[in-house]
């Protein structure tokens, strides 16, 4: 009788046992939480950094803004024409577009890489330089204006192909601009260079003048 109570009593502890063990045991599902929480923290800082735009762009554009923005509060003061103040940047822009940069920079180049007129060249080398340079300083002048014009409108600025290819625009003319020092050691391979970027460049801002036509009737 003892021996069949002692047995009992074996089993009872045993299974006591089993019963602690799996408690402590069970927690080990717990476990694994710490990981996935660690999963989920990298999977959403590495959305935030792909969809971060660069910190040297934001303050680049923050910076050009600060700058024009008293300008363009003023003038908003003077209570100009709103057509004025829409369609004045790309109505100056087009006549420089056409006449600087048709016109001096387009045509008159090639008259000199192709005439045979001896006058129409000599004519072609006054003209060309001073309206290509001019067309670069109103272009770049145009900018700061079209920027101004869409503060005056609360509009943002940096946020349209138009803004884009303008500035690809001027930073190709600058490069344009440097060419001319290399034609007498490099020759004629500086001057197709030359001739074939300045037709390119002039091509991208009709490119431009497009986009800006979209962008002014979508205001």
């Amino acid at each position: 009788m003892k021996q069949v109570n002692m047995q009992t009593r074996c089993r009872n502890v045993q299974s006591r046992i089993s019963l602690r063990v799996s408690a402590v045991a069970r927690p080990s599902k717990i476990v694994s939480k710490p990981s996935v929480s660690m999963n989920i923290r990298k999977t959403s800082e590495l959305k935030l950094n792909s969809s971060a735009v660069p910190l040297f762009t934001v303050a680049a554009a923050e910076a050009i803004r600060e700058l024009i923005q008293p300008q363009a509060d003023y003038f908003k003061t003077l209570d100009l024409p709103e057509a004025l103040v829409h369609w004045g940047h790309p109505g100056n822009m087009m006549v420089v577009l056409l006449a600087m940069g048709g016109y001096g920079a387009l045509v008159k180049g090639w008259t000199i890489r192709t005439s045979t007129d001896e006058a129409a060249v000599a004519e072609a080398k006054d003209m060309h330089p001073k309206l290509a340079a001019g067309m670069f300083i109103f272009f770049a002048l145009g900018a700061v204006g079209g920027m101004m014009s869409l503060l005056m409108q609360d509009k943002p600025i940096f946020e349209s192909p138009h803004v884009l290819t303008g500035l690809g625009g001027l930073s190709l003319l600058a490069v344009q601009a440097t060419l001319p020092a290399f034609f007498a050691s490099q020759g004629k391979s500086a001057r197709d260079v030359h001739a074939y970027l300045g037709t390119s460049i002039l091509g991208l801002f009709v490119v431009h003048a497009g986009l800006g036509l979209q962008l002014g009737l979508s205001l």
